[in-house]
């Protein structure tokens, strides 16, 4: 495969998760921001939450110059000179995709161009005719039926390989990332291990529920959510789709079937990185500091995303 086409695919797939994770956040942060703050804030600062994950503060306030939340969802939903928001996200997925029209399925294609056209229609409405957590249910059924065809009618070939490989590195990304300015957001608040107050519960709830993880939570530990079992569970539990564990254990799989001796570098930091997290306890992420642990690992992650890149994605 020329690596041209593998870098479509791979970016395709990764905007588009990028596109549901996002969704996610927002939702989460937006339903969060509507509860009662006791005494801690207006909401803003849970408004606000995605600017810090995604790392757009500054490009935000230099073009809007203070926080306000009608503004701030607007950035993230239908900006279009926002590269992260959901409409860009959406247009450079729809762009990959065109690019290999010839390597997806018509299924697949008809799903995200479709998606593309719906999307510049709400945009010319604007969001507060569609309703923020309407339009964040629909960015995620969205991303569900390109998966669900994606897994429904492509051969498991190299392309296959490449449109997954870039949905568990963003996964990864995008869990860490969550896990983390969650932890930071509850401050004193995380290090208490049983906190049963109502803030801890809604937010490692909130957690739960933007990675889809509410119902797997309460089925392994059916105690109130807090930080250490959260942490355990999102990093280290392989059962979990959208843990770290799991992420690094599929794209571990997937690069050991790539075919050349290019991608040698990748595979094993894929595998270094794979070992770790199977041999990992919980006890030794707290004992080293989660926030610590965790910063850690997200350039690490980065790291062997670059390696894909340089390994498969470039032109020789």
């Amino acid at each position: 495969m020329l690596s041209r086409t593998a870098s479509d695919l791979y970016w395709m797939s990764r905007y588009l998760e990028r596109a549901e994770n996002l969704a996610r956040m927002l939702d989460v942060s937006y339903s969060l921001s509507l509860m009662p703050q006791d005494g801690r804030g207006d909401g803003l600062d849970e408004i606000a939450m995605p600017l810090l994950i995604t790392g757009t503060l500054d490009d935000y306030l230099e073009r809007h110059g203070q926080l306000h939340a009608e503004r701030l969802l607007h950035f993230f939903a239908l900006d279009a000179a926002n590269p992260a928001s959901l409409y860009s996200c959406l247009g450079a997925a729809r762009a990959s995709a065109h690019a290999v029209r010839g390597r997806i399925t018509a299924d697949m294609w008809e799903n995200i161009n479709a998606t593309w056209l719906e999307i510049r229609g709400i945009a010319e409405q604007g969001l507060s005719r569609y309703g923020m957590s309407r339009f964040c249910e629909w960015i995620k059924e969205r991303s569900h039926l390109f998966r669900g065809a994606t897994y429904g009618t492509i051969m498991r070939n190299d392309a296959f390989r490449f449109i997954r490989l870039g949905t568990f590195i963003e996964r990864a990304d995008n869990t860490l990332r969550l896990l983390d300015a969650r932890y930071e957001m509850l401050g004193d608040d995380a290090e208490l291990v049983d906190d049963s107050s109502a803030r801890g519960y809604y937010q490692w709830s909130a957690l739960l529920r933007a990675l889809s993880s509410f119902e797997a939570y309460t089925e392994i530990y059916r105690d109130a959510p807090a930080a250490r079992p959260v942490a355990e569970m999102l990093l280290l539990r392989a059962d979990v789709p959208r843990s770290l564990r799991a992420c690094t254990e599929e794209i571990n799989i997937i690069l050991g079937v790539l075919p050349g001796a290019n991608g040698r570098p990748a595979q094993r930091m894929a595998a270094e990185l794979d070992a770790r997290l199977r041999y990992t306890g919980i006890g030794e992420i707290l004992d080293e500091g989660l926030h610590e642990w965790l910063n850690e690992l997200i350039p690490l992650v980065a790291q062997l995303g670059n390696a894909i890149h340089s390994s498969y994605l470039e032109a020789v």
